[in-house]
């Protein structure tokens, strides 16, 4: 049966569509927690939070926590993660800030969903060392190095996907920190100084400029907004969506993904662009599964072949989670779009170098 506390986009998807998507994650989900990109398939940390949040979203909160707590149990001392599980164990060891710091977005995330403090104060000290590893990669000027390698070496760039998801993290962390009763000012602090640099000093990071995520994420994670934000959107928009399909993964591809789309859907609600995001969630849908709601990772046009030949569950939960973001069922809706805004750092030609930067 449909619930009017599900997210539902008349026309587009339906209460029961969302549902069945739901279970589609319930079915992947292990009985210890875990979610891996697929039953039987390896997971990150990353993605297992995104689809925790599309549990949450869609009132499977014992479902969530368990997430949430296998997430914990596997935290290493130093408050990373593998970049990559498979069945409990190291697939891949490499440690991304990203991964790190994203918990925190899930934690808030299911706070402001359940108003359960009890829970999110026994999920603090996961969220705080995931904060703490991410920041222990922040150079002088702010930005942050994507990961550490299995001997501890940081990496030797920035991504801006990354820095920009790390920036909505310090700020949902933030948040998080606040409402219990535990203030974290030089989170907040990071929080301002990251954002600025990945709304005005792209040229920081790692060139990564054929993919869709550093076009939409800097909105999207909260440092891009208003004028700026539209600008941002309309210079890239015919590089990346494809009219009818969603928009491509990467620019110079044939290939749309669900994902991505997703994402973008997100970015759009947080600039009130809910029509518009609304037709993009109707693009994908051609992706999706009817048996069981599951959809497809993504579609290559030009062999018109759906491509690769999975069903991640990840998929599955960002579209949740935008058809959240645009008809705001839930009092999750919301947090992409309303994270607290970051602290006002010093400023920045002493703490940035924005004077050596912009010359």
């Amino acid at each position: 049966m449909s619930s009017p506390d599900l997210p539902e986009l008349p026309g587009v998807l339906s209460a029961d569509d969302i549902a069945q998507s739901a279970r589609y994650l319930l079915h992947s989900q292990t009985p210890d927690g875990a979610i891996p990109w697929f039953p039987g398939g390896h997971l990150d940390p990353w993605d297992h939070v995104e689809c925790a949040m599309a549990l949450s979203a869609t009132g499977h909160t014992a479902a969530a926590r368990d997430a949430y707590r296998w997430l914990a149990d596997r935290q290493s001392a130093d408050g990373s993660w593998p970049a990559k599980i498979r069945q409990n164990r190291v697939a891949e060891p490499v440690r991304e800030a990203n991964h790190a710091a994203y918990p925190a977005v899930g934690v808030w995330h299911h706070l402001l969903v359940t108003g359960d403090e009890d829970f999110a104060l026994r999920m603090w000290p996961m969220v705080r060392r995931g904060i703490d590893f991410a920041l222990g990669l922040r150079t002088d000027r702010g930005e942050v190095q994507w990961a550490r390698d299995p001997g501890g070496a940081p990496g030797d760039h920035a991504l801006l996907t990354a820095c920009a998801s790390i920036h909505h993290a310090l700020r949902c962390a933030s948040a998080l920190g606040d409402r219990l009763g535990r203030p974290q000012p030089d989170w907040e602090l990071a929080a301002a100084q990251l954002g600025h640099l990945v709304a005005e000093h792209e040229s920081l990071f790692a060139d990564r400029s054929r993919y869709s995520m550093d076009w939409y994420y800097p909105i999207l994670g909260g440092a891009v907004r208003g004028t700026a934000a539209k600008e941002r959107i309309d210079t890239r928009w015919d590089a990346f969506v494809v009219p009818g399909l969603g928009i491509r993964c990467v620019g110079d591809q044939p290939w749309v993904t669900g994902a991505e789309t997703s994402e973008l859907v997100l970015a759009l609600a947080a600039m009130g662009e809910t029509d518009l995001g609304t037709r993009l969630l109707a693009d994908i849908q051609h992706l999706r599964d009817p048996d069981d709601g599951a959809y497809w990772t993504g579609y290559q046009f030009k062999e018109d072949v759906l491509w690769p030949v999975e069903r991640s569950t990840w998929t599955a939960a960002a579209v949740i989670l935008a058809a959240d973001a645009l008809c705001g069922a839930t009092p999750g809706a919301g947090v992409f779009a309303d994270a607290p805004e970051a602290a006002t750092a010093p400023p920045y030609p002493d703490t940035c170098g924005c004077a050596a930067l912009v010359r």
